[in-house]
């Protein structure tokens, strides 16, 4: 009886080992929170942009000089209409338990899902690229 007693507390210890270790384990991103974390990511750097446009805006006069720093001005501005035209079209596409709750997304959803995240990391890398672009053509 007392053999018995043991070995049921053992598993019944083992089981509940087992469950915490579960709980434990961190789960994955969610594709829905990958994307938002890119979009996360670049969205402050809207305003480093306007900054950036400001001060390129002096030196982009009519000389040959200038037209390097009126291109750079327009590669800015595309990346940040390239962002707010992506905010929008996500915006139109999801709805915000979708973006927030992780509610569950049809194939179609999913498929649309697939092309926004293409979409946000080519906003990301033109609006890294611009402002670096940027960023080196102040320091000259």
């Amino acid at each position: 009886m007392k053999k018995n007693l043991i070995l049921l507390l053992a598993i019944i210890t083992l089981i509940n080992i087992s469950c915490k270790e579960e709980k434990k384990v961190a789960t994955e991103p969610t594709q829905m929170q990958n994307v938002m974390a890119v979009h996360d990511e670049v969205m402050p750097k809207m305003s480093e942009i306007g900054k950036l446009i400001t001060s390129l805006k002096p030196m982009a006069d009519s000389t040959e000089t200038g037209l390097q720093y009126r291109e750079t001005i327009n590669e800015l501005k595309n990346a940040n209409k390239s962002m707010m035209d992506w905010m929008q079209g996500f915006g139109d596409k999801f709805d915000s338990d979708e973006v927030l709750s992780g509610k569950a997304l049809s194939p179609e959803k999913q498929n649309l899902l697939d092309i926004e995240e293409e979409k946000i990391k080519e906003v990301a890398n033109l609006m890294n690229s611009s402002i670096a672009k940027a960023e080196a053509l102040l320091k000259k």
